[in-house]
């Protein structure tokens, strides 16, 4: 079944907003637009089955959207989640990642850059048919199973975001590989992606803290200094 093409928005500025709506409709997905935090939230545990992507301003009087990518994220790890703001500290790009978003894209953008972010999101949260095919990767305590897109260490379920799962599926697809971190953002966000390294070094932190027993003594996924990371089982 394909994804999804609904997508729920919420930024604070009128103009902003009318704007991401107008582009989003035309590039064919459903869009539901929000002004604030609570009426996000709200939609949210009204509708989120039905969004493949939430587009959230974090920047907003009230509930912000660090906050309401929290709630989201508590409740659903399948969902794609697009950070926007006008600053460009590290600060907020980490803090927005390691809440649980999948994506960071800073104002002012174009058109054409938020469309292409919301479709590269949605090409990775798909299934693809050799993923149908297929059943499990075990290594060590862990089991990952790639038909339903889970993760078991030690028999228990850990909850992983839909990026956290192509993580692992890289690196217990090629344990021992030295991967740099070109090569997985690659390999996980894709060649078309316009965002930061940094990216995979905060993902790798969230994921760590989800798989490790001591993430700051990580025991499975290993950094190669000056270079990137690697599966070390």
């Amino acid at each position: 079944m394909a994804a999804p093409r609904k997508i729920l928005i919420c930024e604070d500025e009128d103009a902003i907003r009318e704007f991401e709506v107008i582009n989003l409709q035309r590039s064919g997905y459903e869009v539901v637009d929000v002004c604030c935090g609570e009426d996000a939230i709200r939609v949210f545990d009204e509708q989120g089955d039905s969004f493949s992507v939430a587009i959230l301003d974090i920047m907003m009087p009230g509930i912000d959207g660090f906050a309401v990518c929290k709630h989201i994220r508590e409740k659903n790890n399948t969902l794609g989640i697009i950070m926007l703001s006008a600053k460009s500290q590290e600060m907020d790009k980490v803090t927005g990642l390691m809440t649980g978003a999948d994506d960071y894209v800073t104002k002012p953008f174009s058109p054409a850059e938020l469309t292409a972010r919301v479709d590269a999101l949605i090409r990775r949260l798909g299934v693809d048919e050799e993923e149908k095919n297929s059943v499990e990767i075990v290594s060590g305590p862990f089991v990952l199973n790639v038909r339903n897109r889970t993760l078991e260490k030690n028999g228990q379920r850990l909850k992983l975001t839909q990026i956290e799962y192509l993580l692992m599926k890289l690196f217990m697809e090629n344990p021992g590989k030295a991967m740099s971190r070109e090569d997985i953002l690659s390999a996980v966000w894709g060649s078309e992606f316009g965002g930061e390294l940094k990216t995979v070094d905060v993902n790798i932190r969230r994921l760590r803290i989800k798989i490790e027993s001591d993430p700051t003594e990580p025991e499975y996924l290993t950094t190669v200094w000056g270079y990137g990371y690697k599966w070390g089982l």
